[in-house]
This record gives C-alpha cells, structure tokens and sequence, in this order.
C-alpha cells in the first residue's frame, strides 16, 4: 500500500508538470503577435517542452527505482547460516560491513583491486561491466561477484568462505615506530579493543587510512604468540593513500583501525615438509611471523630462508636472523644483493637471490615454499623451484 501511494503521487506529479508546461506555451503562443514575438515565444516553448520531457523521465525513474524496490530492506541469506538485512541504495560490501562482516576490499569500493569477490548463488542482477575485467570465465561461471558492485535490490543468498566470518574490527594504539630502511618502517601496535587477535602465521590485516574510508593491505610482521600486540614492516610507496600517512604522520600514540585476519598464504602447520621461503623488501613481513613461529616451536622443521635487496641499505633484520640461525641448526639464512655499493664492503652473495637459490638448493621434490614480494621476483623465483622439483600446489605466495 505504501509503495502504491508513491507510484500514484509521483506520476501525477509528471502528469501535472507536463500538463502545466503545455499550457504555458499556448498561452505564450498567443500572447505575442509579431513574427519576432512569435519566435521568441516558439524558442520558449521549446524550452519548456525540453523541461517537462526532463520532469516526466524523473517521474518515471523514480517510480522504477520505488518499484524495483531499491529503498526497501531485502534479505541476505549467507551460507544458509546468516541472514541480514540490506538496503537495495548499498552494495553488498556496505551492507555486510554494516552488519560487521568485513571481506578484503584495497580500493575502497572502486571496482579495482578485485579482492572483494563473494559467490552470488541467487540474486544480484546482472553481472556488470565494472566486475567483467576482473574476473576469469571460470569465476563468472561459478556465480563470483565483486561485492563492491552489487547491490541487494532483491532477496540474495550468497556464499562466504567460514573464515570471513570470524574476521573482527579492531582499534589499536601504536606503541613504537622506527625506520629499518630508507622507505621501510617498523611498526608496532597495542590492541585496545578487542584486546587480543588470533591469526596464522602469514596472514594479514586491513588498515583503516584516517578520513578516507579506505582499507591497505599489510602482512602481520610477528608470532601468533603476541596476541595483544601486532607489528608489520610498510614500505613507503610514493603517493600512496596509507603508506604515505603511516610514513609522514603516524606518531606514538596515535589510533589506528583494522579488520581482519585474513588470508591464505599462512603456515601449514600439518606437514613435516622441509621449508622454502624466499622474499624481498617489504615480503619480510609474512616470512619473519612464520619464522619466528617457528622458532617459537623450537625449529621442528628445516627453513632455509633467502632474501634479496639491492644494496646493504635495504637489508633488515639480518642480525636477529643471523641470531636465529646461530641458534637453531635447521635455520640457515641467505642474503644477497643484486646491487651492492663499494662502501657496503660486502662479502655475501650478489645477484638476485633467485641466483642464490639455485646455489645452494638441490632436489627440492618433498620441499615446500613460501614466497613474498613484488610479481617479477616470485615469477623467477617459481620456475627455479620447479626447475629443484618443488610441486607447483606446494608453492604458496604473497604478491603485491
């Protein structure tokens, strides 16, 4: 009844506009007499009969928005487990956000970082082209979505992996800051509420950037052990949104907002397997949680770690490495530096540490690997792993 009652005043709201501007312009038609005035009146009417074509598509688009039901709360059933309640005027990734489920999404809702994607089983209209480029035909043909595009103008039933639904929002205080490299900053935080968080090793959380609204991604930098504190390495990208703000204006003591754990590049700490992780830059973050987990459990596995930089200045963390590795023969470390300098007086390896792995790695067929870092590192890094053997499903990687 009350969706009618809008549909019956909004077309007589039209109806009456244009029936208001037609009057008008005969009545202007026969006001003036001259040829002038004539065409003056014929240009005006032109005008007004532009107006009320305008007023009545505006009638017309508001009533199939009423009627589409865009205003009106729709059902959202998640997994035949959940459901919620949803505006048709917000996209799945707000309305579920909303209700406290927080899925991955790095752009802030703009259709391309292409990490909020949900499987729509039912509902959801059309796939869009917005979603098109960031989706495979496999995906399209499975039902996946970009929940940042979707919006629930009709009933949904939709599919989350469980573990997005155990994700949490967090406010933690950061308690100290200092920089590893020229463009790397260690940061540690103080969970404030909730006051602990549980992750795997490998696993990373999204940052909320202060009067943006937008989430980052970053890896958590240290062991599941510390659940009351987390700690991540960020490198400062240039005229990045958060990077440039946790670089240029985060202080000791400041708030800041998360969500997470999420993830699956973490440990698998159900094989016995002997361990291959390869990383560069900021790709420290992951490995150093997985190692320290692992020292944590007094190295039960063979690690063998290599890291590349290009000069001694983008190499960090080396002296508590080498600590580990003095300690625990199962750990061996492997640094090397594509482009020392001559002050450096370096005496490592040199080149890029794909080269290294090649060194020092034999038969790599019950290895397996985990890898961090930029795309063109972890390209080169796989197919010298496969060249050592290494099953291609045991190599697990973190691109960014």
């Amino acid at each position: 009844m009350k969706r009618s009652w809008k549909i019956a005043l909004l077309l007589t709201a039209s109806i009456l506009s244009y029936v208001f501007v037609v009057v008008s312009a005969a009545m202007l038609s026969q006001v003036f007499s001259s040829v002038a005035q004539i065409a003056t009146a014929m240009s005006i009417q032109s005008i007004l009969v532009m107006i009320s074509i305008l007023v009545v598509v505006t009638g017309v688009l508001a009533v199939a928005d009423i009627t589409l039901g865009s205003h009106e709360e729709k059902e959202i059933n998640i997994n035949d487990k959940l459901k919620l309640k949803g505006s048709g005027q917000d996209t799945l990734l707000t309305t579920l956000a909303n209700h406290k489920i927080f899925i991955p999404s790095a752009c802030g809702g703009k259709a391309t970082c292409g990490h909020c994607k949900v499987v729509v089983e039912s509902g959801g209209g059309d796939l869009l082209p917005t979603e098109k480029g960031l989706l495979t035909k496999q995906e399209m043909k499975e039902g996946v979505r970009l929940a940042c595009q979707v919006k629930s103008r009709e009933d949904m039933k939709i599919h989350l992996p469980d573990d997005l639904l155990e994700v949490k929002e967090y406010t933690a205080e950061v308690v100290a800051l200092h920089d590893l490299t020229r463009d790397i900053k260690h940061v540690k935080v103080r969970l404030l509420s909730p006051k602990t968080i549980h992750f795997r090793p490998g696993q990373y959380v999204q940052t909320l950037v202060p009067g943006f609204e937008a989430f980052r991604a970053y890896s958590v930098a240290s062991p599941p052990s510390q659940m009351d504190t987390i700690e991540f390495t960020i490198r400062h990208i240039p005229k990045g949104l958060c990077t440039t703000y946790i670089h240029k204006a985060l202080r000791v003591g400041d708030k800041l907002k998360f969500t997470g754990p999420y993830g699956h590049f973490y440990l698998k700490e159900d094989s016995d397997r002997p361990i291959v992780c390869i990383a560069g830059g900021a790709g420290m973050a992951p490995i150093r949680s997985i190692v320290s987990h692992l020292k944590e459990k007094n190295m039960p596995r063979k690690v063998s770690y290599y890291f590349g930089a290009r000069s001694k200045r983008d190499l960090f963390f080396e002296d508590e490495l080498r600590s580990i590795e003095e300690n625990y023969p199962n750990f061996k470390f492997y640094a090397a530096l594509s482009e020392p300098a001559p002050e450096d007086n370096w005496h490592g390896e040199t080149g890029f540490i794909t080269d290294t792995v090649r060194k020092y790695e034999d038969s790599l067929v019950d290895a397996e690997a985990y890898l961090c870092g930029p795309p063109p590192m972890l390209d080169a890094a796989v197919k010298v792993l496969m060249m050592k053997g290494i099953s291609q499903e045991r190599v697990l990687f973190d691109k960014f």
